[in-house]
């Protein structure tokens, strides 16, 4: 009886999608970021291997372990001496999957056997991952499914793993063998439907060493129509084209995703500058916001003695100038006398400028008198300057 379909690309997905969307104890133990590149395989896997279906079940582990994961079980299909095989398959995907590769067993019916002393696989029919090179040098995140099961049908094609049992009728009274009975090998094969295994080899039976005899099932090499061979070559060549049209958009999506992270993170780095600028401008903003407070204070307080000073000119003819200003150190009355010899030596320049000019003084008085009031003009501002000096020093100290 023949199975079913094998599941379209659609199923597959939302399949694929509603297992890896599992949560609490029905989640399967595959770490969240690699749940949408197992998806991607498996899917890819469907599309170009139909035979090999994606499904859950219980796989036990070698420690007595159990865990629900996934696989892709049915057929892998070979061609050995030009004639197409299928070997029924199962491709575990274990936790650490896609970081580590999967395991990958033979599922021989009842009337096959692994060939004993098969480099690739073990008489269980696990395939040994250190001699294949595609899972002993599997690559995370480049590595896929899809390769792996095109490199397992290359290899088993060129060495087939499992053979068919042979089939043998017993008479009543079987002929007595001859003597030295032939060692030449009888080779057995079967067929099965097309969703079946059908493995046909000239590999030596377990059996051959029984002299040949009509109860032995001969080989028997399957007919194929010529249409249906066109047929599946077509969609053999329709699903490579396809494939590698694939693995070029995946590249090319991978490059423009490459280029769009890239940009992402450009654009991060100027977030953060704009998020430090805009951080710099609220400090100075806060910082003149004090000054501001500072200004504010200080205007309140000149306005203040403005108005103080107003009300004492009203109440007598001639304000007092010395009485204006109170000094509150020595220095400070220092600083105001140089200040105000500075200025007047300033005026009286300017008067003798003026002089010259009208033809008032001779040039020569001029000049001697200028000079005089420079030197006493420059004494009287490196006398500010000092007093100054030990003003800013004496209230550091005070600070402190």
């Amino acid at each position: 009886m023949a199975r079913p379909s094998p599941p379209g690309a659609q199923y597959v997905q939302q399949y694929l999608s509603t297992a890896l969307s599992q949560r609490g104890p029905a989640a399967l133990p595959y770490a969240e970021d690699a749940k949408w590149l197992i998806r991607q395989h498996l899917v890819a896997l469907a599309e170009a291997y139909p035979s090999l279906r994606p499904r859950a079940a219980t796989f036990s582990h070698d420690d007595g372990r159990s865990a629900h994961l996934l696989q892709a079980e049915g057929t892998l299909p070979i061609v050995y001496r030009g004639t197409a095989y299928n070997l029924p398959s199962a491709v575990w995907l274990l936790e650490p999957y896609p970081r580590r590769p999967p395991a990958v067993f033979l599922t021989p019916t009842r009337d096959m056997l692994v060939k004993p002393g098969h480099p690739l696989v073990e008489p269980s029919g696990l395939v040994r991952a250190a001699a294949v090179p595609y899972l002993a040098t599997w690559v995370f995140p480049a590595s896929n499914l899809v390769d792996l099961v095109r490199s397992l049908s290359h290899l088993f094609g060129l060495d087939p793993p499992l053979y068919s049992r042979p089939v043998t009728t017993v008479h009543p009274n079987p002929p007595p063998p001859p003597p030295n009975p032939s060692p030449d090998p009888v080779p057995s094969l079967s067929s099965s439907s097309p969703l079946q295994s059908r493995i046909y080899s000239s590999l030596p039976s377990p059996y051959g060493r029984f002299p040949p005899s009509p109860q032995i099932q001969q080989p028997v090499r399957p007919t194929e129509d010529s249409a249906e061979a066109f047929r599946r070559n077509a969609v053999t060549k329709i699903l490579e084209n396809v494939h590698r049209d694939a693995a070029g958009l995946r590249r090319a999506q991978e490059a423009e995703m490459e280029a769009i992270l890239s940009v992402q993170a450009n654009l991060r780095g100027r977030g953060e500058e704009l998020v430090r600028g805009v951080r710099e401008m609220v400090e100075e903003k806060e910082g003149l916001e004090q000054q501001l407070q500072l200004v504010l204070m200080n205007t309140d307080v000149l306005e203040g003695w403005a108005r103080e000073t107003e009300g004492k000119k009203r109440g007598r003819d001639v304000l007092d100038a010395d009485e204006v200003f109170e000094l509150v150190d020595g220095l400070s009355r220092q600083i105001l006398e140089c200040t105000a010899a500075d200025l007047a030596v300033e005026d009286t320049i300017y008067s003798l400028d003026k002089a010259v000019q009208e033809g008032a003084i001779t040039f020569e008085s001029y000049l001697k008198s200028v000079r005089a009031l420079c030197r006493e003009q420059f004494f009287h501002r490196a006398t500010i300057a000092k007093a100054r000096a030990a003003q800013v020093t004496r209230l550091a100290a005070r600070v402190v």
